[in-house]
């Protein structure tokens, strides 16, 4: 037989076999013997410390006790049937009792033996008893997996349970395969990393999270393997970063010209913002080099995002280049040419909108202008990445909520020219700078971290539902003064026509306190037409109706300046970020914006905090940092991104230092031997040939 190695199918495994295999696969995605290397514990028994019974008591989360199985018997009927036994030692007694697998204990347990036991201590009746205790029989001075001083604990479900794969049949698995395989494994981090950052070798840390034999050495094994992703996530990252640098120049942007000037002196209606004038000018230096820009800007709802992109495609215009602007919405797409067009006026740059709704005739005409080179700036949605799209020069691509966008769209616009196009992508939804640093390392950069002049800070306030006529009162002052309303209902994914019950009902209570005609009110739901969507939203957009009703969340791009009210019922069902977006639709005009947070009376405590959260604080990255926390990087990140995020034991706020200290060491390390030549740098040579991690990575942003 072939040498055993961590790419060996699982099933060749001692005591693994066809059927426990396929269970293997199926529950815990454990097809190798790597898999199950990588599997690791989530907590540790510490077997070093034992209770004596007369010391337990109800509030202790769990315990140890060595004690002798003295007598058992069958109680009750039925569902209520039990195993109970009595366990005794020199202080007392107490009960131990099982509701399953009761036929097969009655079989293997040995009355009059010693054992020891481990469970949680409870009272019944005043009865002291442990459910379900792991137990063992006690063999002092034996060589046996559940006599370490920290004792791993897996997970474990119940089909695997049926093949006897609980946490005890992992951790046995586990045993013979660190017997068959730990004197092959091999280190992956060069020599002298491991000596600058105190780092236990790898092949000792693979024993020790499984095995550990005190605490400290557990935890250099977990800081050790936490390193390792969060190092590899970085090396991937910043060698596709490296790779595009050296191998994809990019068209040279280097004069500030008439257009760009002309926009900016004459056309410009407010100042800039400090925060637009730097990022600006980070794009501008990047666009001069002669490399491929690769930026990632973030700003917060409001903060004048689209005027940076605007100025940073005159740019591309004066240098005599096309640009074009990705949105992943159509009614986004329109607001951006919108915007655009009226910033404009006429003069400056020709400017085309191109949606899957443009007349035929009309794309002809864009088709023809963008081969031409007489259309400056293409605005659009999908639309653009089609193949009879052909631009004369794109010289930029800008791409608006670049997380709703796949990496093959992404890259059909990167390959519209023969020398690849400048990529600024830009995000209104906040990233904590540990997520960032790992999901866009391989990207420059840009915070817009600045509102601009005039903005008044959002009021939030949380109500609950005895003050819902105080919220209709402040409703009727609002639109009295002539500003308009927004309400959201929550989207429960489960049931569309659960939505619509929850407008109607809601509509219904409002239309009693705003009755026809006084007070039109806009509806916008996801089952109704399109078009009948754009006309109830039009209406709203023309102040025709001073307030609209939507079950969708409306983050698809309506901006009203004059809405200064933003309701949004049943708050509580809200992610932070989803509550951070509908607030960012109100606070657009100069008068004094307010959100109110509807929510029912028993809330979660995790509801508790985003509700505070929102409450407390407009700043959109506090706001991200909180929503890390509470959702973990994968529900932040998406599925978009979830290879980068395969991270086992590293957590992103917790270990922000570490995800620091692994991606300078990176860059150390690419400064001094950017193709990784040098000797010491041969195992992570071995990494990239034997991994597909760089194979097209390097040639999307």
């Amino acid at each position: 037989m072939t040498q055993l190695s961590t790419i060996t199918p699982i099933e060749y495994l001692k005591g693994v076999g066809p059927s426990r295999a396929e269970v293997l696969k199926s529950e815990l995605d454990i097809h190798t013997f790597g898999n199950l290397l990588n599997y690791y514990p989530f907590r540790y028994i510490d077997r070093t410390r034992f209770h004596k019974i007369r010391q337990l008591h109800p509030d202790m989360p769990a315990a140890q006790v060595i004690g002798r199985l003295m007598h058992m018997e069958e109680l009750g009927e039925r569902r209520s049937k039990r195993l109970v036994a009595h366990f005794r030692d020199d202080t007392g007694i107490m009960e131990l009792v099982w509701f399953q697998s009761t036929v097969w204990l009655k079989k293997s347990l040995k009355l009059g033996a010693v054992y020891v036991v481990y469970g949680k201590p409870s009272l019944f009746n005043d009865q002291l008893s442990m459910t379900h205790p792991e137990m063992e029989l006690y063999q002092p001075g034996a060589k046996q997996a559940g006599n370490m001083s920290l004792q791993p604990v897996y997970s474990s479900t119940e089909k695997l349970k049926k093949f006897t794969l609980d946490s005890r049949g992992i951790q046995k698995l586990a045993l013979t395969l660190l017997e068959t395989i730990a004197h092959q494994l091999e280190e992956d981090l060069p020599d002298y990393l491991l000596q600058s950052h105190g780092l236990m070798p790898l092949p000792k840390a693979l024993v020790a999270i499984h095995f550990p034999k005190n605490q400290q050495e557990l935890s250099q094994a977990i800081h050790r393997l936490k390193f390792n992703e969060l190092f590899f996530v970085q090396l991937k990252l910043l060698k596709n970063k490296l790779l595009n640098t050296q191998k994809f120049k990019g068209h040279r942007f280097d004069t500030v010209g008439k257009r760009f000037h002309t926009f900016y002196h004459e056309q410009l209606p407010f100042s800039l913002t400090d925060a637009q004038k730097r990022v600006i000018k980070e794009i501008r230096k990047d666009t001069a080099t002669g490399a491929q820009l690769n930026r990632l800007v973030q700003g917060d709802v409001g903060s004048g995002k689209t005027v940076v992109a605007l100025m940073s495609m005159l740019l591309a215009a004066d240098n005599g280049f096309q640009a074009c602007l990705m949105a992943p919405t159509e009614i986004l797409a329109q607001q951006h040419h919108h915007s655009i067009r009226k910033l404009l006026g006429n003069k400056i740059a020709a400017v085309q909108l191109l949606t899957g709704s443009t007349p035929k005739k009309d794309r002809r005409i864009i088709h023809t202008q963008l081969e031409d080179g007489t259309l400056d700036i293409l605005v659009g949605t999908h639309a653009l990445i089609e193949d009879t799209v052909r631009f004369k020069n794109l010289g930029l691509v800008v791409i608006d909520e670049q997380h709703r966008f796949g990496v093959e769209q992404r890259a059909k616009l990167w390959r519209k020219n023969s020398t690849p196009p400048h990529m600024l992508v830009m995000t209104a939804t906040p990233i904590p700078r540990t997520l960032a640093m790992t999901l866009y390392g391989d990207l420059d950069i840009s915070v817009i971290d600045e509102l601009p002049a005039g903005r008044k800070p959002i009021k939030t306030l949380h109500l609950y539902e005895s003050s819902r006529l105080r919220m209709f009162g402040f409703m009727k002052e609002e639109i009295a003064k002539g500003r308009q309303v927004y309400i959201v209902y929550p989207l429960i994914k489960e049931s569309e026509k659960m939505d619509l019950l929850y407008l109607e009902a809601g509509l219904e209570t409002l239309r009693n306190e705003f009755p026809l005609p006084r007070y039109p009110i806009s509806i916008v739901h996801g089952k109704m037409p399109v078009k009948d969507k754009e006309f109830e939203m039009q209406r709203f957009v023309k102040g025709e109706t001073p307030i609209m009703v939507a079950t969708t969340v409306i983050e698809v791009g309506v901006d009203v300046p004059n809405a200064t009210v933003m309701i949004i019922e049943n708050a509580e069902r809200f992610g932070l970020s989803q509550l951070h977006q509908l607030r960012g639709r109100v606070g657009r005009g100069a008068e004094q914006s307010y959100c109110i947070l509807m929510s029912g009376d028993k809330l979660s405590k995790e509801s508790k905090l985003r509700l505070e959260t929102m409450v407390r604080t407009n700043d959109g990255f506090e706001i991200a940092e909180v929503d890390l926390q509470l959702r973990g990087p994968g529900d932040i990140a998406g599925t978009q991104q979830s290879g980068v995020l395969d991270l086992k034991l590293a957590d992103l706020t917790a270990d922000h230092a570490l995800l620091a200290e692994a991606r300078g060491s990176v860059i150390r390390i690419f400064n001094e031997d950017p193709r990784l030549t040098k000797p010491e740098n041969a195992r992570l040579r071995a990494y990239f040939a034997k991994s597909d991690a760089g194979i097209g990575w390097e040639k999307i942003s």
